[in-house]
């Protein structure tokens, strides 16, 4: 996987400035720690995003306990959301000299009719937006790493699609723009505040697009497009040709 990484010197650097990182092996199986705030987390979706109507709980864990929560669609918002809680158990190897957040939870804000249930799940086509989401959400305390705005992650080196028929094989972290700003930190009083961030799938060409001109410019085409943070599956890829004249 590729990311940035503070603490290590980079082997290539991007158009845009950003360094691009390639994981090395990841930190030894570990019993998870922390698991203390999963009520605090779970308060805060309910009064911001709506009912938890179910919590897809990890049977086995690594370093962490990541459990995600699904949040139904709502007259207000009809979307379904998926929310995790445990990356914020440990804080994330962020660099000394940047302020930037320690404690993260993420987010994915999928198509209403996005099948949940537990049969669903054991087909790839509903479940990768699951597995996504639990993987970034271990990924910094695995690789001892961090995820903050404008990341991008490709799955795999070279990337592959998450799943055979949808074209997405990365994701940028974005700030979760669908959800009320409420939401979108929490304050643990005297021990911590939690950022909540937004997984947006990207296409290759839109990762690329990304590391040659940078976060800024892929969003710039983005809101020309009307796109937010919500999964669109058939979505297309705002650098292609079609869409360069904007």
């Amino acid at each position: 996987m590729t990311t940035e990484k503070p603490e290590q010197t980079a082997d290539v650097v991007s158009l845009s400035g950003n360094p691009i990182y390639r994981h090395g092996e990841p930190a030894p199986w570990s019993a998870p720690q922390g698991e203390e705030f999963i009520q605090q987390i779970s308060d805060h979706i309910e009064q911001h995003l709506g009912t938890v109507d179910a919590v897809f709980h990890e049977l086995v864990s690594d370093t962490v306990h990541i459990d995600v929560h699904i949040v139904k669609p709502t007259a207000t918002f009809p979307y379904t959301r998926l929310v995790t809680s445990g990356m914020s158990d440990l804080p994330m190897s962020t660099p000394d000299e940047m302020d930037v957040p320690r404690y993260v939870e993420l987010m994915m804000t999928l198509p209403a009719d996005w099948k949940t249930d537990q049969s669903s799940f054991e087909d790839e086509t509903w479940y990768w937006p699951v597995r996504l989401i639990k993987q970034l959400a271990r990924l910094p305390h695995k690789y001892r790493t961090w995820l903050g705005f404008g990341h991008t992650i490709p799955n795999g080196d070279p990337a592959e699609p998450y799943v055979a028929d949808i074209a997405f094989c990365g994701a940028i972290i974005l700030p979760p723009v669908s959800a009320p700003e409420d939401f979108h930190t929490l304050d643990i009083p005297g021990v911590k505040n939690v950022t909540f961030y937004s997984v947006v799938p990207l296409h290759a060409n839109e990762m690329a697009f990304k590391l040659r001109l940078g976060a800024d410019k892929l969003l710039e085409k983005f809101d020309r497009k009307g796109f937010s943070d919500v999964v669109a599956p058939d979505r297309a890829d705002v650098t292609a040709k079609r869409f360069l004249f904007w």
